[in-house]
């Protein structure tokens, strides 16, 4: 708010000097004799500038502003600032939370791009103490990372998260390594950078309290920290690890089985794409951008995997059981439907096939040059009637047609 100085008249403007007011003849100097003024001329002072409002530290709006930002955000440091974990901070960052990160790899220049306070030694990271501590590890590297994290640097009651794919084995780890003070939060966004790249809204988000404590700062950062993905629109789903690990197998790790083995089969786009294969390439297209280790994690680190992979192969070879089991129908009325039409003509009484000479066929297999043996059914030198030394002799006995 600005103030200023009040309009007031002085005998004595203080823009001149003071001898100009000495004696009547100084104001002759100044003014002519047509323009010497009766009385003095009365200035007004220029506007001047007494105080200003600003924001001080005393000021009760700002300090409920202040409060209501501090108490409605929180210090969440992630460690693995890969992929995933920068599809994450995007989102705390947009909230208004203060994230920080460290990686093995150096991911400085991108987390400078979002926003975030990058930390290359887990010591610094920790000294920060922040509220919220997020894993975006991969599976396979959990329990080394977990193991490098310098406990004694951070507050007693700090909150752990974990976002892996599994959830059984992450909890055990966790449970196992951190301090008792520690709370716990096992949680899993059922989505990723390629699934909700344009919105969360209803995307599934499961978690399970694995261990929070009683007072209600904990209890209500665990609620602020759940919140981030309630405002994004995501399905919140509580649910215990280990149903959730038995869903994950009957879901997941067949998506993402199928997947690769639409990959592997070398999928390609054509001018007739059905809807169905649409579907198809875009499965293929969305478990590609996942690494193996991922897909590796979700078959080694969820005991339901086994039996999944068990029913699929169960599952393709029952289809092509089913697929042959037609197809030799078909091949069997083909090959042999006139013969056992045959049989039925026989068997409503039509007469026999009659007896031919030999040779009155013409290009029969047996011709009159064949003959069979003697009438004991042994030839003379001992080989099977009608054979001699493996060959037949000529013979002019008749020979039934068989089937």
């Amino acid at each position: 708010m600005l103030s200023f100085s009040s309009i007031s008249t002085q005998t004595k403007p203080s823009l001149l000097p003071s001898n100009l007011y000495s004696s009547s003849s100084s104001s002759s100097l100044l003014f002519p004799p047509s323009l010497k003024p009766n009385k003095l001329i009365h200035l007004r002072q220029p506007l001047q500038i007494r105080s200003m409002d600003s924001k001080h530290s005393h000021d009760h709006e700002t300090q409920i502003k202040t409060l209501f930002h501090d108490s409605n955000s929180l210090k969440i440091a992630i460690i693995g600032f890969g992929n995933f974990g920068q599809f994450l901070a995007k989102a705390f960052v947009r909230q208004g939370h203060t994230v920080l990160a460290h990686s093995r790899s150096d991911y400085s220049s991108a987390a400078q791009k979002l926003g975030v306070a990058y930390f290359s030694d887990p010591h610094d990271l920790c000294e920060q103490h922040p509220e919220v501590v997020l894993l975006c590890t991969s599976i396979l590297s959990t329990e080394k990372v977990i193991q490098s994290i310098p406990f004694q640097r951070l507050r007693r009651n700090t909150l752990f998260v974990d976002v892996l794919s599994v959830k059984e084995f992450p909890r055990d780890l966790l449970l196992k390594y951190l301090p008792e003070e520690f709370d716990i939060l096992c949680t899993h966004p059922m989505f990723g950078p390629q699934s909700g790249k344009f919105s969360w809204v209803g995307l599934p988000f499961v978690y399970d309290k694995v261990r929070i404590g009683n007072n209600g700062f904990r209890i209500n950062r665990c609620e602020q920290f759940l919140n981030i993905f309630a405002r994004e629109g995501c399905r919140m789903v509580e649910m215990s690890c280990a149903e959730h690990d038995r869903h994950a197998a009957g879901s997941q790790f067949v998506t993402h089985t199928m997947g690769r083995l639409l990959e592997k089969f070398r999928l390609e786009s054509s001018p007739i794409n059905t809807k169905g294969y649409e579907t198809l390439l875009n499965l293929v297209d969305n478990t590609a951008g996942d690494s193996f280790d991922l897909y590796y994690g979700l078959f080694m680190y969820n005991k339901n995997a086994m039996e999944q992979l068990e029913r699929l192969d169960m599952a393709f070879e029952a289809l092509k059981k089913e697929l042959f089991g037609s197809l030799r129908d078909v091949c069997r009325k083909q090959l042999f439907g006139q013969i056992e039409n045959l049989e039925i003509s026989q068997e409503k009484g039509e007469k026999e096939p009659k007896l031919l000479p030999v040779g009155a066929q013409k290009g029969s297999p047996i011709g009159p040059q064949f003959v069979a043996g003697d009438h004991n059914g042994a030839h003379k030198n001992g080989s099977p009637n009608g054979y001699q030394n493996g060959f037949l002799e000529p013979s002019a006995e008749p020979v039934r047609l068989n089937k």
